[in-house]
């Protein structure tokens, strides 16, 4: 395929990772307006709120057989323009139930197209030969940054019906615009090479096309779960970040509202950052370097997030949280899509996701049970558990 068909669909594939962080932060910055609408308790408002993850986790693997059935390419398109219908439906909701009940769509809409751009990311990085994944993970933290300071300025004079029926329409615009050039040009399908170690710089050919769960033998079953568990490490450090951070820098280190709300901006910032590098990183570094540096330095900082008593020591560990953290993901998801295709990005989505649930409620049991400092060191045992399972897949990939 010609570079600049290459190009047309890099940039294409950008568009479409940052459209679905834009997607994302304009609803979840709209979550306190459609508590009050559906007078929602706060069991009630979690209990529907996990109408997203699960929506996700169960469409997933579907959406891993879609892709190997009628492509990458338009399964990206198709669920991007579900993900613009479902994002206006919330606001239409009066009651706890309902909301759950649509959100499940909407989190089926939000894993689908996760699956289906990674995967279509994948392909793209083989053809490329360089490792450009973690700029596709940056442009969808853009678009949430983008989304969510959107979000906040209108919040004051948009109703949540108004504001995400907005949202709808840039989605459906932009999906007509990006998705044209998605299904005008085919899926790159590389000329196969061997199979590099996990830390070469060029990636080995996407077997998209294959049925991973069919053909796939004992042994890339167990990478690719490997990879799915640096995935679910990440988005452990991830959620419990997004959900307890703030409260740990303002109970236990009497941070005020404004100042305790910057340490997960500075967590966010700090991950933005270390994923438009991740590509010079990683040609630099290769990937297991990569992975067992991203996740050493996300423990040390998380350690010094949570247990130095001091606010701006607190939000320094954030930050190199978020920079250790950054390239991880990418990194799992494009190794796993690599050897198993769809089905690949599929599992470690899912596991990730996994991790993203069970962050949260995993922080607060052991918070109650210890305190939350000591409850969030978990997130830097984990990062260290990423760290070793790098080294150790290493071992295995070369064996």
């Amino acid at each position: 395929m010609p570079g600049s068909d290459l190009t047309r669909l890099r940039v294409a594939l950008t568009v479409f990772f940052a459209l679905d962080g834009f997607v994302f932060a304009g609803w979840v910055v709209r979550i306190p307006a459609i508590k009050e609408q559906t007078h929602a308790s706060a069991t009630e408002l979690g209990f529907a709120l996990l109408g997203v993850s699960a929506g996700a986790v169960i469409t997933m693997m579907l959406t891993g057989r879609l892709c190997r059935r009628y492509g990458n390419h338009p399964v990206t398109v198709a669920c991007a323009v579900l993900l613009s219908l479902s994002v206006a439906l919330p606001p239409l909701t009066h009651s706890a139930p309902a909301l759950g009940a649509v959100l499940l769509v909407f989190g089926a809409a939000y894993g689908s197209i996760n699956v289906a751009f990674n995967s279509a990311a994948v392909d793209l990085v083989t053809a490329l030969g360089r490792p450009v994944m973690p700029s596709f993970h940056a442009a969808f933290s853009l678009g949430g940054m983008t989304g969510a300071g959107l979000g906040g300025l209108v919040a004051g004079s948009l109703s949540p019906t108004r504001h995400l029926f907005g949202l709808t329409l840039v989605g459906l615009l932009v999906t007509a615009v990006a998705g044209h050039t998605l299904l005008r040009e085919q899926a790159p399908v590389p000329p196969d090479r061997p199979q590099p170690r996990l830390s070469s710089s060029n990636p080995p050919p996407s077997p998209s096309q294959g049925d991973f769960p069919r053909r796939a033998d004992r042994r890339t079953r167990g990478l690719v779960a490997v990879f799915g568990l640096i995935a679910l490490c990440t988005a452990y450090g991830e959620g419990a970040m997004a959900d307890w951070g703030a409260l740990h820098l303002e109970q236990d280190l009497d941070a005020s509202p404004g100042l305790a709300a910057i340490g997960y901006s500075c967590f966010a910032l700090a991950m933005t950052v270390g994923r438009l590098t991740g590509t010079t990183l990683l040609e630099r570094l290769g990937r297991t370097r990569t992975v067992v540096a991203g996740g050493g330095t996300a423990a040390a900082g998380m350690l010094l997030g949570s247990l130095v008593p001091s606010v701006w020591a607190a939000l320094i560990g954030f930050a190199v949280t978020g920079l250790g953290l950054a390239n991880l993901f990418p990194v799992a998801v494009e190794r796993a899509g690599a050897l198993a295709g769809p089905s690949g990005v599929a599992v470690a989505s899912t596991l990730g996701y996994g991790g993203m649930l069970l962050g949260p409620p995993a922080i607060g049991f052991m918070a109650d049970w210890f305190s939350l400092p000591t409850a969030l060191t978990s997130v830097a045992a984990l990062a260290a558990v990423a760290a070793l399972i790098g080294v150790i897949t290493r071992r295995a990939a070369s064996g």
